[in-house]
């Protein structure tokens, strides 16, 4: 009864959305010769029934972007092909449905119809006109729909029927829960420069110029565009820009909250039902036989419930708020009675009032003020600006006009120096082209510009003095790297012995509960790989940054079964799989009775839907 339950309610939620996917589509039936797009075995597949589906995929596409869906988008989208992926497996269902004699009766299709909410009335009962209604809205027949819906519902006890019983074996769980709960307990040390005898050699210029050669491809640029710009920003115009006393101080009135905060104090408050009640629990606490956190938690309560925040004076307001202010940091002040009753107030902390005088917030009010001018303006002079370049002006001579300045840079998508660290004009500068005339565009921070594309530089290597100091950096990071590993490896060598981490003098750090998902400070992310490949007693290297990690696998830890994580976890992978385990069977059930029954589509009557 619980499972035919389960499914009536899946029955009508889906047509439910078909009702919805349906609404405002109009008739789907199409006239002519043209009656299905292909076939399951001897099933059709209607062309009505892949026009709904297929709107319906649409409509939540829609839904979600909230914009209009082309047929073309749809098609990119591969949609289409999915849609009618998503009926092909209906029909089949539906043939293999009637295969086996499994259907549903007119009393069980009479109750779903009476549980779809678009078919009832004001009461919330099934309302033969608003059943009418919708059916006819959506070009359907009664006899249509309540056949849609009886194939629906014994398609859903099939499909409940193929992935029933899907519970998975202890044994397999236990393996992938072995396998992400397992941990390790390692000991490890860094081998780094400073263990080093002697400082790293100096390079030769020929070594510098040999490995400069070697990693070419490091000191290359990309393929970069030479680019023009004129440009404007509300900084180049700012120094002109006077802002008068008198709006000085309008500006400060209107930002004296900013400006003037009064002192606030970081208070809980806790009330009670009746001032008896509240002076036992003052006196309580006077006496010492409680504190305020006890009292909270006897009320059931936490100190979240009660905390107020930081607050000022007149926020509390009244008696609460003079003795409240009156108290210092720490103390319990009451009984007062507050708009909730009676309340005990706790001072957890006095923040001092901060007053920023007028002649104190001069300059970052003219700073403000000015700089708002200042983009105020460039708005004023874009669209000038704009006719100019309408009118066939070049940027040198929209440059020689007004107050914008021209520049050049070889632009290339990683380069984030000057106006390339601006969005906007790194994405419009990847579109440009030779063929595209400066037009007037806008940066987040207020400023304009205009661009033209002047060449396509190849990629070419930058020369080796322009890089040298890289290059040593480069020579000196391999050379200690490769210092580093030959000790390294003397020490491997000598704990393979009978020497140990102490003997050598190394530093240790240890880790008692490692897990595969975890992470080392300052190590690679192979580091933890290399860990759980490891066999207990097994050391091994690993380089990481500046440094080798000497690291020696002292445990394998099996999951804690008494642990609730490890529990909750367990009960996790065990839903988890079955639900893969239960989609697979599903899948490989589906597609074994489309190629038993043979599929069949007509590209024309496709192409006509």
């Amino acid at each position: 009864m619980a499972r035919k339950k389960s499914a009536n309610i899946a029955v009508w939620i889906l047509m439910l959305l078909l009702i919805i996917g349906l609404g405002g589509f109009g008739a789907t039936s199409f006239g002519g010769t043209i009656r299905k797009v292909g076939s399951v075995g001897d099933e059709p597949i209607s062309t009505d029934a892949y026009a709904r589906a297929l709107q319906q995929e649409m409509r939540a596409i829609e839904a979600q972007t909230r914009q209009s869906l082309s047929m073309d988008q749809a098609q990119a989208l591969g949609l289409t092909t999915r849609t009618l992926n998503r009926v092909v497996t209906e029909t089949a269902l539906d043939g293999e449905a009637v295969r086996v004699g499994l259907s549903v009766g007119d009393a069980t299709v009479a109750e779903q119809l009476q549980l779809i909410p678009a078919f009832q009335g004001l009461d919330g009962q099934f309302d033969r006109e608003n059943y009418q209604f919708a059916l006819d809205r959506n070009g359907l027949s009664e006899s249509e729909f309540e056949g849609d819906l009886r194939r629906e519902t014994a398609r859903s006890l099939l499909q409940g029927a193929v992935v029933a019983g899907r519970t998975l074996p202890d044994a397999y769980v236990d393996t992938m829960l072995n396998y992400l709960a397992e941990t390790r307990s390692i000991t490890y040390a860094r081998v780094e420069h400073s263990q080093l005898d002697g400082p790293t050699p100096t390079p030769s210029e020929s070594d510098l110029e040999a490995l400069y050669e070697e990693q070419i491809g490091d000191y290359t640029l990309p393929e970069r565009k030479r680019i023009t710009y004129a440009l404007l920003t509300p900084d180049m115009l700012i120094e002109a820009v006077e802002v008068d006393e008198d709006l000085l101080k309008q500006e400060y009135e209107a930002r004296l909250d900013e400006f003037q905060r009064p002192e606030r104090r970081l208070v809980e408050r806790l009330n009670f039902t009746d001032e008896a009640s509240a002076q036992a629990a003052a006196d309580r606490i006077a006496s010492g036989e409680t504190d305020f956190d006890t009292l909270v938690e006897e009320r059931g309560l936490r100190l979240d419930d009660i905390d107020l925040g930081d607050v000022s004076k007149r926020e509390i307001g009244g008696a609460a708020g003079d003795a409240v202010f009156a108290a210092a940091s720490g103390d319990v002040v009451g009984p007062v009675e507050t708009n909730l009753g009676p309340a005990l107030f706790r001072v957890n902390g006095i923040l001092a009032e901060q007053i920023t005088t007028f002649e104190q917030a001069r300059d970052t009010l003219r700073e403000d003020l000015a700089a708002d001018r200042a983009r105020r303006r460039v708005d004023e002079r874009a669209e000038p600006i704009e006719d100019l370049l309408a009118g066939g002006a070049t940027l040198e001579e929209v440059v020689a006009e007004t107050d914008m300045r021209l520049e050049t840079i070889d632009w290339y998508p990683d380069l984030t120096e000057g106006i390339a660290g601006y969005a906007d004009f790194d994405a419009a500068a990847a579109k440009l082209t030779t063929e595209d005339f400066p037009e007037i565009a806008q940066l987040e921070d207020g400023s304009i510009y205009a661009m033209r594309l002047d060449e396509i530089l190849a990629p070419a290597p930058i020369p080796f003095d322009e890089v040298r100091d890289k290059v040593v950096a480069s020579w000196e990071t391999r050379e200690s790297m490769a210092r580093l590993n030959v000790l390294a490896n003397d020490y491997l060598v000598k704990m393979g012995g009978a020497a140990d981490f102490e003997s050598l003098g190394l530093t240790t750090q240890t880790e008692d509960a490692l897990r595969r998902q975890g992470s080392i400070l300052g190590a690679p992310e192979r580091f933890v790989t290399r860990v759980f490949a490891m066999q207990p007693g097994e050391i091994s290297l690993v380089e990481g940054f500046g440094a080798v990690f000497l690291v020696r696998l002292d445990a394998i830890n099996a999951p804690d079964v008494e642990d609730a994580d490890t529990a909750q976890l367990r009960d996790a992978l065990q839903e988890q799989l079955s639900a893969s385990v239960a989609q697979d069977i599903y899948r490989a059930y589906t597609q074994t009775l489309r190629t038993t029954a043979g599929v069949t589509i007509d590209e024309t009557a496709l192409n006509a839907v």
